[in-house]
């Protein structure tokens, strides 16, 4: 039942074409966004494919096969070791893998291997998801090969990603690509009013800071939102203004402070999406394509100040920070450069490429 699932017409068409066609591909990459629906459109078609009632070429969602298949037996703890293998649904012929720590593991891909060489237990077809599949390894990603180049008939694997160029190519080059769509405001906002989750006015802000991403609308605590973009806007008044040094190193300890650790690249992204903003209206963008909306008359007030190339230096130094991130940099020095070298970044032309200090 894909009409039940938010967003993602196009997706949702390219499916129904697959499954008319009984040319399911065995194995399917969903690229997107966190937070889009990749996992709810792959257990989507796990019950279309083995629905005891099918509505035409859909699932009922209402026949035990259908409600099996959406309860995931996670593990209780943390233990790693309970993660490793794989997690089955309630319906024997539905599973998943998740990394047990930061990487996907060669036992988890040669479970897989093994599982999908079974013809199904109890319905059509078997259906393996594996989740953040950009955490694939070289020795996991080349376990993953051989399925993903000879599945058997009865079996299909969808790998989940929001960084497929993560992925080795030889893993993309093994897979059916579908590319989900971050969604819409308007059909976050109708979701959130519809189901009762927030009254209109909070709705509104939520879909619109959400940035195309369901889970992070319902998951966002809106109190420290708000507390997260009021001190991204102090940074990006600070930025317009260039000459307040003092502040952005007031802004850089306080974004290392240890009550924020688990913030700092959150609070990354809404700065990023407040410099996006200010860089729209710059533009004399209309208004309402603006993100946060609500804060507009802050924004213009930045906006007047900036020239059409700061915000793009800025976007970029700040992405250039996010890959150092992946090597465990030592992150107050590199967030008092950070800041300095985005106040200092020249309107006509790029800075050099910073180096970051490792631990």
């Amino acid at each position: 039942m894909f009409d039940e699932l938010i967003g993602n017409d196009r997706v949702k068409k390219l499916l129904r074409r697959m499954l008319q066609s009984s040319r399911m591909p065995g194995a399917m990459l969903f690229s997107g966004e966190d937070g889009v629906g990749k996992k709810l459109f792959a257990l989507e078609i796990a019950r279309a494919l083995n629905c005891r009632l099918p509505q035409g070429l859909e699932a009922c969602g209402t026949c035990p096969a259908c409600k099996r298949i959406l309860k995931i037996n996670y593990p209780a703890g943390d233990d790693s070791d309970d993660w490793k293998g794989i997690i089955w649904t309630d319906h024997p012929d539905v599973g998943l893998v998740v990394a047990p720590k930061r990487v996907l593991l060669v036992d988890q891909m040669r479970a897989i291997e093994n599982a999908a060489n079974y013809r199904p237990f109890e319905g059509k077809a078997r259906v393996f998801i594996v989740e953040d599949a950009d955490k694939l390894n070289e020795n996991s990603a080349n376990a993953l090969l051989k399925i993903l180049e000879e599945p058997p008939p009865t079996s299909h694997v969808i790998l989940l990603t929001s960084r497929p160029a993560w992925l080795l190519p030889t893993i993309r080059s093994r897979c059916q690509v579908i590319r989900f769509s971050p969604l819409a405001a308007a059909e976050i906002e109708n979701y959130l009013t519809q189901n009762k989750i927030a009254d209109a006015a909070e709705a509104r802000v939520r879909a619109r800071v959400a940035r195309g991403s369901l889970s992070r609308a319902l998951e966002e605590d809106l109190d420290d939102f708000l507390e997260q973009r009021k001190a991204m806007l102090e940074v990006l008044d600070a930025l317009a203004r260039s000459d307040d040094r003092l502040q952005l190193l007031r802004s850089a300890e306080q974004l290392n402070e240890a009550q924020y650790k688990d913030e700092y690249e959150t609070r990354l992204d809404v700065l990023e999406t407040l410099i996006r903003d200010a860089w729209l209206l710059s533009l004399d963008a209309n208004a309402g394509i603006v993100v946060n909306e609500d804060v507009l008359p802050q924004l213009k007030s930045v906006a007047k100040g900036l020239d059409s190339k700061r915000p793009a230096i800025w976007i970029g130094q700040i992405e250039e920070m996010r890959e150092q991130l992946v090597v465990n940099i030592n992150r107050k020095p590199a967030t008092d450069a950070l800041f300095l070298t985005m106040a200092a970044a020249s309107a006509t032309e790029l800075p050099a490429k910073r180096r970051y200090i490792i631990k």
